[in-house]
């Protein structure tokens, strides 16, 4: 084995139960189609994963949306090869939610799982935030026997004007997403008791300084996936920008090519200017704006009709929230799913790669305090009762 082969999705919910049978349907549709062996891992990104109440409760209350997720993965599977998938972690901060998956035939390899989560929306807490999982895989072909795999899911601010906000939301990202090793059974913690799980924890110690890291660790291979809400305007559309918008059929000169619109994406520019995902790079973006989809392009999509022409929300942007490469439009959500897929070297250690990048902002020393501060503000906010939060419910479900 001289690579691992990932295939990471991300999709934000818009808090409902997603259609089992017609995402997993379509799960697997950026893969390469001369590529026909199954990955060696999944990871799926998911923002808006249920209403906020559940999401910050957590524990059975999400169970019923992690489950149907689950079912998406197993069937889209099943579809297409005769093997199964080891659902290593499932974990959430607020409405993002991270899961990940390895196959049965090679899930031994995985040696640790670290986790970690933040929230950096209202009061930090997790109406927008980050969730991670770091995953030691075991290989023989590498000086020091492994390779480490980061996955984050990330939902970011919203809104056309808080680029600055969002700029914010990746240093925390940075700064605060601190890896531990789970030790309990919990909602967001590795089963141990799980008979398919428990000998992947061989070697887990409980919270260390050695797992204190952030996503900028030397020996680790770092994927970031998530609804990172970027535009293509930094103010929102006036009646005179519609006809900008994207068109279905518009040929590449045409300044109603999506291409056209792309040259305004605020996440190029800040990655350019350094403002914003340091050092990172994304793969080519060939497909039209993934966001805002109107209600009506939801409803032709929930009858299986393709689209005669896109149809967008007037008060937004056509903007590229979700990158890597894009599926159908579900009916169940204004965001199309985007996925990718990828195959990562194993032949060196990334240590030694001069292509490592060093962390742009040191760890918060406060990082843990304000992420037990955030996580008892959202108990006390949901906790008691659904029906006496209302004004919380309604600052925190601003998108």
């Amino acid at each position: 084995m001289n690579s691992l082969s990932l295939y990471i999705l991300t999709f934000n919910c818009a808090r409902n139960l997603v259609d089992v049978n017609r995402f997993a349907n379509h799960f697997f549709d950026a893969r390469p189609l001369n590529d026909s062996s199954p990955p060696d891992l999944i990871a799926l990104s998911v923002q808006e994963l249920a209403p906020i109440a559940y999401a910050f409760l957590g524990g059975s209350y999400l169970d019923p949306y992690f489950a149907s997720l689950k079912d998406v993965v197993d069937q889209a599977v099943a579809q297409r090869w005769d093997t199964e998938y080891v659902n290593l972690v499932t974990d959430n901060s607020g409405m993002t939610g991270l899961m990940v998956f390895v196959r049965s035939d090679v899930a031994e390899r995985v040696s640790s799982v670290d986790t970690a989560r933040i929230g950096f929306g209202f009061q930090e807490m997790g109406n927008k935030g980050a969730v991670g999982a770091r995953l030691a895989y075991a290989t023989e072909e590498t000086p020091d026997g492994s390779i480490d795999l980061t996955f984050v899911a990330t939902h970011l601010a919203p809104m056309e004007s808080a680029v600055e906000q969002r700029n914010s939301d990746w240093r925390s990202v940075v700064e605060r997403l601190v890896f531990e090793r789970p030790v309990a059974t919990a909602r967001g913690s590795v089963e141990s008791d799980d008979p398919e799980t428990a000998g992947l924890l061989r070697g887990s110690t409980s919270n260390g300084g050695d797992d204190r890291r952030g996503i900028f660790f030397s020996n680790s291979y770092l994927f970031i996936a998530g609804d990172l809400n970027y535009r293509t305007s930094n103010v929102s559309p006036r009646q005179e920008d519609l006809a900008r918008f994207p068109r279905l059929n518009a040929d590449p000169t045409d300044p109603r090519h999506y291409s056209q619109l792309l040259r305004d994406d605020q996440l190029t520019r800040e990655m350019r200017q350094s403002r914003s995902f340091h050092g990172l790079t994304e793969a080519p973006i060939g497909f039209p704006p993934t966001y805002k989809y109107s209600l009506a392009a939801q409803k032709a999509a929930s009858r299986g009709e393709g689209p005669s022409e896109w149809s967008w929300t007037s008060t937004r942007w056509p903007s590229w929230c979700d990158r890597y490469d894009s599926l159908p439009l579900f009916p169940t959500s204004d965001h199309r799913a985007v996925a990718l897929s990828v195959a990562v070297p194993i032949v060196a250690s990334p240590r030694v790669d001069a292509t490592h990048v060093s962390a742009p902002f040191p760890i918060d020393p406060d990082w843990q305090r304000k992420r037990d501060t955030a996580r008892q503000r959202e108990i006390v906010a949901h906790g008691s009762s659904f029906g006496r939060c209302g004004t919380l419910s309604e600052a925190l479900q601003t998108t």
